[in-house]
């Protein structure tokens, strides 16, 4: 076979890979180069398979990706999305081999936002609770008998619907009070602490509710506030809070006395039905009048028994103005009797006192003198112990940790209250406190780049 430039060509030819094994490594390289990650987009061309697999395109303003969600991972997802939708995925960047299109699978998926909203949420919780504003030791226990309720949500939630309708059926003797206030949007929050504080402020009723109706992450936000919180806390009034849903749970629920599972079951716990209070009233009449029968016959035999042993009055006086002069002569015999004993030995010890009595005039003189060095020593004593811390403070503001703040210098801290001295220490995203010699500022890291100066 003879060489030609042709056969060495063909003969240094590398492999001929065929579609598929193309597309196997592209999407191995692509699995490779990107980890599970979170992506942010709008829900279009959302379709629910039969064999429950979700299919939809994932996009913003400028560009889309298609997506898919197996059903081992959907039946998880909470929720069904619907076109329009922003949401968060956290999804494998691949390739779907068969057609050759690059698409991600997703492995979870939340409404956009709700990751953020709990993130704060947890932040929230675990700095109040740490603040010791949900410690079980300062809940108050609610009142026996409930003469008035205050209700702190809308006008015209369905959730007041329900608590007027609960009251009125189980304790229609007691006494309701709105105190309006929106329970979502913007300054929701603060207008339902300014609700709490006006009712607690008044101190006209016996319980107090905050309440809502269900919804999501979004709606029941207010309620994940802290000027919520603190209000609750700061009410003189036990709360009962029954925000949402069973399965809502809120920083307001943490923060009141009592957490009910929704607006119907708080006003269920604020009061008492009132058949159950008319039952326990018939039942303590009924136990009274048995004690007044019982203690009316005990009294009608005791009278009876002392009328038998009742002695002649006549004869009784006269046995007691008897017993009277008795004890009156004794008497007079013992009060003279130690009188006139004490006045001998008080006049002997007078004239033993007399002879024996010092004189305390030089004692005094001596005192006096000794009194006077004593001063002169302490004052001294004092004057040198005084140069002394005068030195020690002088020293003590050398080293004062502000005046190297002064000069320009920070300590930086972490979350914990920590002083970081090294690169190592700082992770990024995390929020830092700067202390400055005039305050001090958080901020958050974006990233860290050790430099060695």
């Amino acid at each position: 076979m003879l060489n030609t430039p042709d056969s060495d060509v063909y003969a240094a030819t590398p492999p001929v890979l065929t579609v598929t094994a193309l597309n196997a490594q592209v999407a191995r390289l692509l699995e490779r180069s990107f980890p599970l990650i979170w992506i942010g987009g709008e829900i279009s061309n959302f379709t629910r398979a039969g064999s429950g697999h979700w299919y939809f395109t994932l996009k913003d303003d400028a560009a889309q990706v298609r997506s898919v969600m197996f059903r081992s991972r959907a039946q998880y997802a909470g929720f069904v999305p619907r076109e329009g939708d922003k949401v968060e995925v956290r999804a494998l960047v691949t390739l779907y081999g068969a057609r050759g299109d690059y698409q991600i699978n997703v492995e979870a998926i939340r409404r956009a936002g709700v990751g953020q909203l709990y993130e704060a949420f947890l932040r929230l919780k675990e700095k109040l609770s740490g603040q010791g504003l949900f410690d079980q030791d300062r809940k108050r226990a609610l009142p026996l008998f409930t003469r008035a309720i205050g209700i702190v949500t809308s006008p015209q939630a369905a959730a007041l619907r329900d608590v007027l309708t609960a009251l009125r059926r189980r304790a229609p003797h007691v006494n309701i009070v709105l105190y309006p206030a929106p329970v979502q949007g913007q300054f929701a929050a603060d207008k339902i602490a300014e609700a709490i504080m006006t009712a607690s402020r008044r101190a006209e009723v016996d319980v107090l509710l905050v309440c809502r109706g269900g919804g999501s992450i979004e709606d029941l936000w207010s309620f994940n506030e802290e000027v919520v919180a603190r209000a609750i806390a700061a009410c003189g009034i036990p709360v009962i809070a029954g925000v949402g849903h069973e399965t809502d749970v809120t920083i307001a629920d943490f923060a009141a006395d009592i957490r009910a599972a929704t607006p119907t079951a708080a006003a269920e716990l604020a009061a008492t039905p009132r058949a159950d209070w008319m039952n326990s009233l018939a039942a303590d009449a009924t136990d009274l009048r048995r004690a007044m029968r019982r203690g009316l016959s005990e009294a009608n035999q005791g009278l009876d028994n002392l009328g038998r042993r009742l002695l002649s009055p006549t004869a009784h006086i006269t046995h007691q103005r008897l017993k009277l002069r008795a004890l009156a002569s004794g008497l007079t015999h013992l009060v003279h009797a130690p009188v006139n004993r004490g006045g001998v030995l008080l006049a002997q010890w007078s004239q033993r006192w007399a002879r024996h009595r010092p004189d305390v005039r030089s004692l005094r003189a001596q005192l006096i003198s000794e009194g006077r060095h004593l001063n002169a020593s302490l004052c001294g004593a004092v004057k040198r112990r005084r140069d002394a811390l005068d030195a020690l403070s002088a020293q003590l503001e050398l080293l004062n940790p502000q005046r190297t703040l002064e000069r320009g210098y920070a300590i930086v801290s972490n979350a914990e209250g920590h002083a970081l001295r090294a690169p190592g220490q700082i992770k990024a995203r995390q929020v830092l406190t700067v202390r400055l010699a005039e305050g001090s500022a958080e901020v958050k890291v974006s990233s860290v780049q050790a430099r060695l100066e």
